[in-house]
C-alpha cells in the first residue's frame, strides 16, 4: 500500500511537470515570431539552478547503526525555470542527486521541489495548483501553526534549510480585501513529514526501551487512504491593525483539518498510524522598541484521543513568543520561548502503567539565533541553538558560509544533539551529532 502510494505521487508530479514543460516549450514556439527577435523578454523561459557537492559524517560512532559514520554524501543538480502561458505563471523547480549516505543506494534519483500554475480568477482571487513549498506563521523554526510538511532527515544532516520544508501537491486560493486576506489551501492526499524513521538516524522506541535503527526498528506506518475525507485543509485570515504603538502589527486566525504530521499513535497490531488532528490558532507580530516581536497560540485537537489511551497522543495547547533586534550594524539577535502542555493529563498519568518515559504536562523550550554578516556580506556566521530546561536537552546548529563571487559559495557547520536522557526529544539524537560542508555552484 506505501509503494502504490509513492507510484501514485510520483506519477502525479511527473504529470505536472511534464504539462509544464510542454507548456513551456509552446511558448517558446509561440515566440518564434517577428517579434521575439526585436524583444529579448520574448525569448522563452530561462533555465538556471545550481550543482553542489556535500559531505557530513558523525562526530562519534552510533552503535545503533552498522553502516559507516556518513550522515551526508550527495552530489545534487538543480533545474529552475518559469514563464507565462497567458496570464498563467508556470514554474518548476526539480533536483536529480545520488547520496552515498542514504542505506548504500548510490543511484540518481528525482526529487520535484515545485510544479505549480498560477494564475488569477478574479482581481481578488488568485489561484496556486501544483507541487509547492507552503508555509506560515512566525516561529523561526518553531511551527505551531504550520501544519506543512517538513523533512527532518534533511535538517539534522544539514543540507541547505530550503529543505527543511518539503513540498506537497496542494490547492492554494489566495483571495484579497481592503483589509483582510483569506488563504485557503488543500491537499487532496494527506502529506506527513520526512521524519526519522530508523535509517540515517537511530531513534529511542520506548516500546522496546532502547534506541533502535532500521531494518528491525524501521518506522513502517500505516497512512491514511485517498479518499475526499482524508485530505488535509487549512485556513489562514490575516491582515494588518494599529497596536501597540505600531500601525503595521500584523495578525493572523489559523484553522486545520488533517492528521498529525508523525505517526505518533499506535493501533491494536501495534503499528505506528497518523491519527487525526484539528488545530484552531492565532498569531501577532509588531514593532517593539527597536525589534519586531511575535507571538503565536495554537490548540491541538487529537479527534481520536479522549486522554486515558496513552497511544494516542494527547491535545496540546502550544504557546511561543519572540524577539529579534539588530544588537550592532551586521550583528542580530533572535530569543523565542515556546510552551506545550499536554491536556488531559491526569488521566494519561493514570492509564501509562507508571511509564519512566512520561513526557512532562509543560515542555517549555528556549531558542537563540545569532547572525553575523562581514566582508561586504559574503561572510555569513550564524548560530542556532534549541534548549529545553524541562527535559534538560539541546540541539545546536552553527553555521559559517562564504560567498566568492555570485556563482561559487562554501558552507560548513553542524549539527549538536545532546542531553540528560536518552529518551528526550534531542537527547536521543546524541550520537546523530555531525559536522559538514557543501560547495555549491549557482548557474
Amino acid at each position: 500500500m506505501v509503494e502504490d502510494k509513492v507510484i501514485m505521487r510520483t506519477g502525479l508530479n511527473a504529470s505536472l511537470l511534464a504539462l509544464m514543460l510542454t507548456a513551456q516549450l509552446a511558448h517558446a514556439e509561440d515566440g518564434w515570431g517577428d517579434d521575439a527577435w526585436s524583444d529579448e523578454e520574448e525569448s522563452g523561459p530561462v533555465l538556471h539552478g545550481f550543482i553542489e557537492g556535500a559531505l557530513g559524517g558523525r562526530t562519534a560512532s552510533d552503535p545503533a547503526l552498522t553502516d559507516d559514520n556518513l550522515t551526508l554524501a550527495e552530489i545534487r543538480a538543480r533545474l529552475e525555470s518559469e514563464t507565462y502561458l497567458g496570464e498563467t505563471r508556470l514554474s518548476g523547480k526539480l533536483d536529480l542527486y545520488t547520496d552515498a549516505a542514504d542505506g548504500g543506494d548510490n543511484g540518481l534519483r528525482l526529487n520535484l521541489r515545485e510544479a505549480v500554475a498560477e494564475f488569477s480568477l478574479t482581481d481578488n482571487i488568485d489561484m496556486r495548483v501544483g507541487h509547492q513549498v507552503l508555509t506560515w506563521g512566525t516561529g523561526d523554526l518553531l511551527f505551531l501553526n504550520d501544519l506543512f510538511a517538513k523533512d527532518w532527515v534533511s535538517f539534522f544532516s544539514g543540507r541547505d534549510d530550503e529543505y527543511l520544508k518539503a513540498p506537497s501537491t496542494s490547492v492554494k486560493w489566495s483571495i484579497y480585501a481592503e483589509n483582510t486576506n483569506l488563504d485557503l489551501v488543500w491537499t487532496p492526499v494527506f502529506t506527513h513529514d520526512e521524519f526519522i524513521e530508523g535509517e540515517r538516524f537511530s531513534y529511542f522506541s520506548p516500546l522496546a526501551a532502547s534506541q533502535v535503527s532500521a531494518p528491525a526498528g524501521k518506522v513502517v506506518p500505516e497512512e491514511p487512504s485517498e479518499s475526499f475525507s482524508d485530505g488535509e485543509f487549512a485556513a489562514r485570515l490575516y491582515g494588518t491593525t494599529s497596536l501597540l504603538g505600531s500601525s503595521s502589527t500584523e495578525w493572523a486566525l489559523y484553522g486545520y483539518r488533517g492528521f498529525w504530521k508523525q505517526p505518533n499513535a499506535i493501533n491494536s497490531s501495534m503499528q505506528p498510524y497518523f491519527s487525526r488532528l484539528n488545530v484552531l490558532g492565532a498569531s501577532l507580530r509588531t514593532n517593539i522598541a527597536s525589534g519586531i516581536g511575535h507571538t503565536e497560540f495554537a490548540w491541538y485537537n487529537g479527534t481520536d484521543d479522549v486522554g486515558n489511551d496513552p497511544l494516542l497522543p494527547n491535545n496540546q495547547l502550544r504557546f511561543l513568543v519572540g524577539y529579534e533586534q539588530e544588537l550592532i550594524p551586521k550583528l542580530t539577535l533572535g530569543l523565542q520561548y515556546y510552551l506545550e502542555h499536554i491536556q488531559d493529563y491526569e488521566a494519561l498519568a493514570a492509564n501509562d502503567g507508571n511509564s519512566p518515559y512520561r513526557p512532562d504536562e509543560n515542555r517549555s523550550l528556549w531558542t537563540m539565533r545569532l547572525t553575523y554578516r562581514a566582508m561586504q556580506d559574503n561572510l555569513t556566521l550564524s548560530w542556532f541553538s534549541f534548549y529545553s530546561p524541562t527535559d534538560q536537552d539541546y540541539y545546536h546548529r552553527p553555521s559559517a558560509k562564504y560567498r566568492f563571487n555570485d556563482q561559487l559559495s562554501l558552507t560548513v557547520g553542524g549539527n549538536f544533539f545532546g542531553g540528560a536522557d536518552a529518551h528526550t526529544f534531542f537527547g536521543q539524537f546524541e550520537r546523530a551529532s555531525n559536522i559538514y560542508a557543501r560547495v555549491r555552484f549557482s548557474y
